[in-house]
């Protein structure tokens, strides 16, 4: 497996700077930090759980909403990904995990074939409008879910599964399924002692 799997990746729009940095091979240490205090609790569980190190820093036009400032984000974590598992060899590839909390239960599937697709299936429709924190602070919408999502598959070129079995409250559904997700990157991007190569017939990924 490639060493030193870490990146760095910052991008600087009219919207929004991000810096994200990032070790797959980490133990979980986090320095998050978006201006949205429920997203860095995202971030932060998905770091935690993931068992990456990560240090998120991003500033945005959160006086118009979070939607940037999150979406943006979104984006660096998934290049910061990509760049950080190089060639992929020696990795188990395919990982999933089932996260229960409380009432929800949600799964992630991932497949880091370098060709991105995106699933999302079973959210409840009141998370269309669903509003968490904001008194004082910036609002995070759960509105967003999705696109963080797809998002992050996008730019981490990963194929990404994401489906809400049940749940009720919209913290615990959210959260579940950045649980989820960073379990299941996990799983397929931790080395495989069986594996000696790219875990691919075609020899690349």
């Amino acid at each position: 497996m490639t060493e030193n799997r870490t990146a760095r990746i910052e991008r600087t729009t009219r919207e929004s700077s991000v810096v994200v940095e990032i070790d797959l091979d980490g133990t979980g240490v986090t320095e998050i930090s978006t201006g949205v205090p429920f997203f860095d609790h995202m971030l932060t569980a998905f770091g935690a759980h993931g068992s990456f190190d990560l240090t998120v820093r991003a500033t945005g036009d959160v006086e118009i909403e979070s939607h940037h400032t999150v979406e943006d984000t979104a984006i660096v974590l998934g290049q910061a990904i990509d760049q950080a598992l190089g060639d992929k060899r020696g990795i188990r590839r395919f990982g999933d995990a089932w996260i229960p909390m409380d009432e929800t239960l949600a799964h992630a599937a991932v497949d880091v074939s370098g060709r991105p697709y995106f699933v999302h299936t079973g959210e409840p429709e009141h998370l269309l409008t669903a509003v968490i924190g904001g008194n004082p602070g910036v609002a995070y919408n759960t509105v967003i879910n999705k696109h963080v999502f797809e998002t992050l598959a996008i730019n981490a070129r990963i194929a990404l599964h994401v489906r809400v079995l049940y749940g009720r409250d919209q913290h615990h559904i959210t959260e579940a399924q950045y649980k989820a997700v960073a379990r299941a990157l996990r799983a397929a991007t931790e080395s495989d002692p069986r594996a000696t190569g790219v875990p691919s017939t075609k020899g690349a990924l």
